[in-house]
């Protein structure tokens, strides 16, 4: 590096006159903005502004990068025309690293280059220079301004950045196949020199891809290449500046190509015969055994399919595809029978699912192998002739009767007797029986089809083994259905409610009757109607057989009239069809209505025939009305007298002996203790003796005894005691409470006696009597009356 700036200072010097003229002045050269020293200087004093020589030029100056001397890099000279030599001009240096960077001689005008630069981290600066009079510092010329650029070297290597890579391209891709593009970028100036001019390469990866030396387009080199032998590939890529040449800096990537896979590889079987066994018990649809063709390629290329091909025991299997590991899963597709058939043999065929078409001329994606399938013999259980049973019996059968009988067989090499039972859970009420070698069922109950109509057993079949195997068993369903007897007469299908109008005429149908029968069928039954003496004619009602299981109640005559008669019968004879016929004879219940114009039913009711003639519904409505208002009238007639007879005759409170407390308010009974104060009337002291019974109605005629007064009234408190006492000890008091007596009332009292157990016998012997005398309808309401006057008397005296 040192030896190469060295040659290059030299031949900047050998054509510092011409080439190099940037780096110093060239004197008779214009510049415009340059002044020198004035032309009368020059011209003989003359004085004026007249056009000069240029003073001082330079253009920009060059200095190379990473500088590795001992001395400071010599970058350039100033110089102007006004210096001649005499140290009379000083030149100073500002800008860009002035001072730092780069350095200048006041003297002589050389700048120097103090440290190494580098073009990448900086490519240029811009500093300014003035030449000044040493003595005055006066500026001889004005400022200018110049650049130092730093001149490129081949000093940073091409980079890839995105390193390192990783593609792809499928297998078996011709020759020049694209598999990816790379790029490597170089720091240095690409504007100098080749030093940013990168040339690709490849340096491990022939001979399967190639490179493009300029765009660095990755390429495949070599055809056919197959995933199944090598699947990786590592590829170095070398970049080089200087357009490759000698003395270039060079950087490398790698990138890791893989190949793809297609499918150009058929599936085939390891081997051409599969062997396998299975046992004669395995039920349908388990796995017999597993065979597999493999295939090199992966994922959807190597998925594989499987098919039975048509033949010799091909039906009793059947395969599918085990997508995890791509296996092909035998199932059985059939019962298996080693008694019937041994062994079954049959061809299976691998095929890929997704094909490519541009590897069809490899040959067909398809292999073939033989599947050979031995049957084991396992001890199986008796198998019965048929998978279910059917029997018919007619109801009340004699018990023993045999009614069928079921088969089983053991179709073992062996041959082993079977023996049947009845599994008890099915027949709890043990209806039947069965034979335990011959499996002949019979009764074992009378059957009643009506009860149960239909029995549905489980018969068990039992191997006799001779060895000390499992006892192996076998079921079958029995059914046994009960069929019917004539045994139940039949009768009328509900109770009919049948009337006929007085205004019937002759041979009108007033009733459509039909029958029921317990027996079976209830569908397709045949019914006869007719009168108990067929051929004798009645004198009202006749039966008239319609033929189709029902029946009219036709009349005979018209003027049909309640007060002659109200209810008639009509006896019905009903036949059923079947081999043995029964009958029965059922009646009906026709009463007489009353009925309007249109045949419409209004009244049978036996007391309409009494009302007088002419009266209409709403007359009587309207008198029913009248009667209820009217007693309404009397009950609040009643009401309000007694009403009248509860006010208060004496007011008077002069009278110490009792005092009678009138007031507006109902108590509360005997728990309302805030109307007064009732510890007054208590007295501890009274004992409980002589209690009377409560629990009989006192006898109407008994009056209370009036107590004598008492001779000391002053202590008010033993008074009332004494008189508490006597009033228990009466046995004729009322079982109830009531208002009790206990002093005189004083005479010639105008109200008279306050009690009122004396007014009893006043208001009861009020007699309703009369009511009775108006009609049975006004019974009800004497007796109302008496009710009330009751009511009355208890919510009084309780």
């Amino acid at each position: 590096m040192l030896r190469r700036n060295c040659l290059l200072l030299f031949l900047c010097f050998l054509f510092e006159q011409s080439s190099c003229a940037p780096f110093q002045s060239r004197p008779g050269q214009e510049w415009p903005r340059q002044t020198g020293p004035s032309a009368a200087g020059r011209n003989g004093g003359s004085r004026g502004f007249q056009r000069v020589k240029r003073g001082w030029v330079w253009n920009q100056f060059f200095v190379l990068e990473e500088y590795m001397g001992s001395d400071p890099q010599y970058v350039g000279k100033l110089h102007t025309d006004l210096d001649k030599g005499e140290s009379a001009v000083k030149y100073t240096l500002s800008g860009d690293g002035a001072g730092t960077i780069f350095t200048i001689d006041q003297i002589t005008g050389d700048i120097h280059a103090l440290r190494s630069l580098d073009r990448e981290e900086k490519p240029y600066y811009t500093l300014r220079a003035q030449a000044v009079d040493v003595e005055t510092n006066r500026p001889l010329e004005p400022e200018s301004e110049f650049v130092i650029k730093v001149q490129d070297i081949n000093d940073n290597e091409p980079k890839f950045l995105e390193g390192p890579y990783t593609a792809s391209v499928p297998e078996m891709s011709p020759v020049g196949t694209y598999v990816m593009k790379v790029t490597a970028t170089d720091a240095d100036d690409p504007t100098y020199g080749n030093s940013a001019r990168v040339v690709y390469s490849i340096l491990h990866g022939q001979p399967y891809f190639s490179v493009d030396p300029k765009t660095g387009v990755i390429r495949t080199a070599l055809p056919n290449m197959d995933r199944e032998v090598k699947e990786l590939y590592q590829v170095l890529i070398q970049a080089k500046d200087m357009g490759g040449q000698l003395g270039g800096l060079a950087g490398t990537t790698t990138i890791n190509i893989t190949l793809s896979d297609v499918n150009d590889n058929p599936p085939r079987f390891s081997k051409s015969i599969f062997h396998l066994r299975v046992p004669e018990s395995s039920a349908v649809g388990s796995a017999v055994g597993r065979i597999k063709a493999h295939d090199l390629d992966i994922g959807k290329n190597a998925e594989v399919e499987y098919n039975i091909v048509p033949g010799d025991g091909g039906a009793m299997f059947d395969i599918t595809t085990n997508e995890h590991n791509q296996e092909g899963i035998i199932m059985l597709k059939k019962p298996l029978d080693y008694e019937t058939k041994k062994a079954y043999t049959f061809k299976v065929e691998a095929s890929n699912a997704h094909l490519d078409p541009r590897f069809h001329n490899f040959g067909p994606f398809k292999d073939t192998a033989t599947v050979k399938i031995n049957v084991l013999d396992v001890d199986e259980p008796p198998v019965f002739s048929k998978p279910s049973y059917a029997m018919d019996v007619y109801e009340d059968t004699p018990q023993g009767t045999i009614i069928g009988a079921v088969t089983a067989q053991d179709l073992d090499a062996g041959n082993s007797p079977v023996r049947y039972s009845i599994d008890w859970k099915s027949d709890l009420d043990s209806f039947f029986d069965i034979d335990p070698v011959r499996g002949t069922i019979s009764t074992n109950e009378l059957l009643d089809r009506e009860s149960i109509a239909q029995h549905n057993i489980s018969v068990v079949a039992t191997k006799v083994s001779k060895y000390d195997n499992p006892v192996l068993t076998s079921r079958v369903a029995v059914t046994v259905h009960v069929l019917d007897i004539n045994e139940f007469p039949p009768e009328l299908a509900m109770p009919y409610e049948t009337f006929v109008c007085e205004s019937a005429k002759v041979g009108q149908v007033i009733q459509v009757i039909s029958a029921r029968d317990q027996d079976l069928p209830q569908a397709g039954q045949r019914f006869s109607f007719k009168s108990p003496q067929e051929g004798v004619k009645t004198k009202n009602f006749t039966i008239r057989d319609f033929g189709n299981n029902t029946a009219g109640v036709v009349t005979l005559r018209g003027g049909f009239k309640r007060r002659s008669q109200e209810i008639y019968h009509l006896p019905v004879v009903i036949e059923d069809g079947g081999l043995q016929m029964l009958s029965s004879t059922g009646t009906l219940t026709i009463r007489v209505c009353g009925c309007d114009t249109d045949g419409s039913l209004l009244t049978c009711s036996a007391e309409a025939i009494f009302l007088p003639v002419g009266l209409s519904t709403g007359a009587l409505i309207a008198i029913l009305v009248c009667i209820v208002i009217l007693l309404v009238i009397m009950v609040l007639y009643v009401g309000v007298r007694r009403q009248k007879k509860k006010e208060t005759l004496m007011t008077s409170k002069e009278d110490i002996r009792d005092n009678v407390i009138h007031y507006d308010d109902e108590g509360g009974g005997e728990e309302d203790t805030h109307a007064f104060d009732m510890g007054t009337l208590r007295n501890p002291k009274v004992i409980k003796e002589n209690l009377f019974r409560r629990d009989v109605k006192p006898e109407l005629g008994l009056c209370p005894r009036r107590p004598i007064a008492s001779q000391n009234s002053a202590d008010i408190s033993n008074f009332i005691s004494q008189r508490l006492q006597e009033h228990d000890g009466d046995t004729s008091a009322p079982p109830y409470d009531s208002l009790a007596t206990y002093a005189y009332e004083g005479e010639g009292s105008v109200a008279d006696s306050l009690s009122s157990i004396e007014s009893l016998k006043g208001e009861m012997e009020e007699d309703y009597d009369y009511l009775n005398e108006w009609g049975p309808r006004f019974k009800t309401l004497a007796g109302i009356f008496e009710m009330s006057t009751w009511a009355s008397f208890g919510q009084r005296y309780f």
